[in-house]
């Protein structure tokens, strides 16, 4: 990854953990608590079947261009449907081709840049994984921008110079997901979601959700400047141009005030929206042009290999079967809150199943167990307060997935308005739980090669090999990643921290991640660099023509494979909380990853969820509790350190009194 793209071609990128929910407000907030589970009845709404329109998408785009016009600059304005589909990219007149993703830390002058720091990317790659941000990180009860996730992906929350020393975001590593390698993202070619992000997930602010009637339809992301980066203080106010650009593209399809980042709060403090409204935009949103003459004055809609056929084409709405997204039908599930992933033609492509995985667990996951896991872990999310949703007192929205010890998915739900960022995340969290509670976590990763594309030689990837040892001496442990432990995304999410134990300034990092000499949400250590050569592989294809059979494979990392085409984490990693491993007796047998909702209540409903399908099929359960990485202790100056495992909010459940629900479980 320490090779230049763009020379590459020429020469051939919650969740909170917050337990109050809510914000600020200078009108009393709805606080009614919703009614108690009726069995059989629906307990939330769907969003309503919204959309935008051609005529949507040509006004959005001339407010945009007006203000980038109104500001002399010029760049690409992307904007996106809610499943991720691509309507629009409109490149001004004059725009530079690339953007940089930001250097690494400027206060450590001479440090080589690592990671995907310093790398030069085509701007419209940049404003799509910032449109498409907007619109998966939110929903009808929470709107959330390219600037929310800056303050929420950082080494320290909130990321300012007076937050040292507190611990990292509560989205720690997000970014790295959405990705353009992940199995579960479906591709340019039809228009069912979810998508994937070229870059990932962005934190460079100018990009923001879009709203029809109260229902989130899409996003809108603006590249025109210099920088891909992210905002490292919150205490000041920024005249950003990006973010300014969007603002003027998003009027008339605003977030509703009471579902904004700045309505909700964690750990006391309050998110961020925007630095900028349109009371301080340069051009006048009254007097904008029609689309048709800056089309034919200011620039042209562009066509992007693997996005994009150079046309604006109208969203799809949310929920419906063309989108991707839709309820289940009573055959499938049930219970009447449950969605599933759909192909366009009504097939569920993640069907309950039993694990592959029986040539090397004596009695793998069977269907049967696989369906009570998910039913029981919905059943504790549908009970569960929201941390992120407005109003106060909602229920928990979150995406939940199963998998084999392969890394096989053996089932995948929603419910009706999760944030649509939290599918693939869920995926990425059971996975990771499954993989490094794995006896061959350690050989897959000691045989771990490099992406013959992003190094022009293919061969070990000693970065990532030499991890292992670093691992086993940092726990002390010579049979570390081997089996012998069960982590939870929370245990390693401790390992990944550039500070152990997080935030505490002062000490080493963790051995999953790079020092804090190196570190920034671009290169956060063993989660990018297992996937840095698959987004190189895709921005060489998306610069070189998009020829056919070029792109990255559809599945991430280049660890050796499980069985035949398939490794064990076909969509990267992720390394902030929501999955345990699952066991039967003292033999892994899978893993549950939970996401969208407040990273104690993922915790919550992962690990619930386990423990009540145990108790009501006593064939399977959490990991004996000997086992489980918080037993695990690392002396640091003078303490031991205890690693996570879990960590459950109190008093979280709407219609019970219960405090301290993992408790003793």
């Amino acid at each position: 990854m320490r090779v230049s793209l763009l020379t590459f071609i020429s020469g051939s990128a919650f969740f909170l953990n917050s337990c109050g929910g809510g914000g600020t407000s200078t009108t009393a907030p709805v606080q009614a608590p919703p009614p108690a589970p009726l069995v059989g009845q629906a307990l939330y709404a769907v969003p309503a079947p919204e959309n935008l329109t051609i005529s949507d998408i040509e006004d959005i785009i001339a407010q945009a261009v007006s203000e980038a016009k109104a500001r002399n600059l010029r760049g690409v304005i992307a904007v996106v449907d809610r499943p991720g589909n691509v309507l629009a990219v409109f490149t001004m007149n004059g725009a530079s081709a690339t953007t940089k993703i930001r250097r690494g830390p400027r206060n450590f002058e001479g440090v080589a840049n690592v990671g995907l720091q310093g790398q030069d990317v085509p701007r419209e790659l940049a404003a799509i994984s910032k449109a498409l941000t907007g619109a998966y990180l939110s929903s009808a009860g929470n709107a959330f921008s390219t600037r929310t996730a800056s303050m929420i992906v950082q080494e320290h929350f909130p990321p300012s110079k007076n937050a040292v020393g507190l611990e990292s975001g509560p989205l720690f590593g997000v970014q790295f997901s959405q990705l353009p390698c992940s199995d579960l993202s479906q591709r340019f070619g039809n228009t069912i979601g979810p998508k994937r992000a070229p870059l990932g997930l962005s934190a460079d602010p100018g990009g923001f959700p879009l709203y029809k009637n109260g229902v989130v339809v899409g996003g809108i992301g603006i590249s025109a400047d210099a920088d891909y980066g992210f905002d490292t203080e919150v205490n000041d106010i920024d005249r950003d141009d990006e973010e300014l650009i969007a603002v003027a593209g998003m009027s008339g399809f605003s977030a509703p005030l009471n579902i904004r980042a700045e309505r909700i709060s964690v750990d006391g403090t309050t998110l961020r929206f925007l630095d900028r409204d349109e009371s301080d935009l340069s051009s006048d949103l009254a007097s904008t042009p029609a689309y048709a003459s800056l089309l034919a004055t200011e620039g042209a809609l562009q066509s992007v290999n693997g996005y994009s056929a150079g046309a604006i084409v109208p969203g799809q709405a949310y929920s419906l079967e063309g989108s991707g997204m839709r309820p289940a039908t009573s055959s499938e599930y049930a219970n009447p809150d449950v969605f599933v992933l759909s192909d366009g033609s009504g097939v569920n492509r993640y069907p309950v199943r039993g694990g592959a995985d029986g040539g090397v667990v004596a009695s793998p996951l069977t269907a049967v167990e696989v369906r009570t896991v998910i039913e029981e872990a919905f059943t504790v999310m549908t009970s569960s307060r929201a941390q992120i949703r407005r109003p106060l007192n909602s229920r928990a929205q979150v995406s939940i997935s199963v998998v084999d010890t392969y890394g096989t998915i053996l089932g995948v739900v929603r419910s009706p308005d999760a944030p649509i960022f939290g599918t693939d995340v869920s995926l990425q969290k059971a996975r990771t739980a499954t993989f490094f509670s794995n006896t061959s976590a350690g050989s897959d990763l000691l045989g771990t090669r490099l992406s013959s594309i992003a190094s022009g030689a293919p061969g070990p990837n000693v970065e990532i090999s030499e991890r292992v040892p670093q691992i086993r001496s940092f726990l002390n442990d010579g049979n570390a990643l081997t089996g012998t432990v069960a982590f939870a995304d929370r245990s390693g999410g401790n390992l990944s921290r550039p500070y152990f134990p997080d935030g505490e300034v002062g000490t080493d990092n963790g051995p999953l991640s790079r020092p804090i000499s190196e570190f920034s949400p671009f290169a956060t250590g063993l989660q990018e660099d297992l996937i840095g050569g698959n987004i190189l592989e895709h921005v060489t294809f998306v610069l070189s023509g998009g020829l056919p059979n070029t792109d990255t494979a559809q599945r991430c990392t280049f660890l050796p494979d499980a069985i035949a085409g398939q490794n064990r984490l076909q969509n990267g990693i992720q390394i902030f909380p929501g999955s345990v491993p699952i066991y039967k007796g003292n033999q892994l047998v899978g893993g549950i990853g939970v996401s969208g909702d407040g990273i104690d209540q993922d915790d919550m409903i992962s690990f619930l969820g386990v423990h009540n399908a145990g108790v009501k099929l006593g064939t399977l359960g959490n990991a004996p509790k000997d086992v489980r990485a918080d037993i695990i202790t690392v002396p640091v100056k003078g303490e031991d350190i205890r690693l996570r495992y879990v960590s459950c909010p109190f008093a979280p459940f709407l219609d019970s009194s219960a405090q301290n629900p993992c408790e003793g479980k």
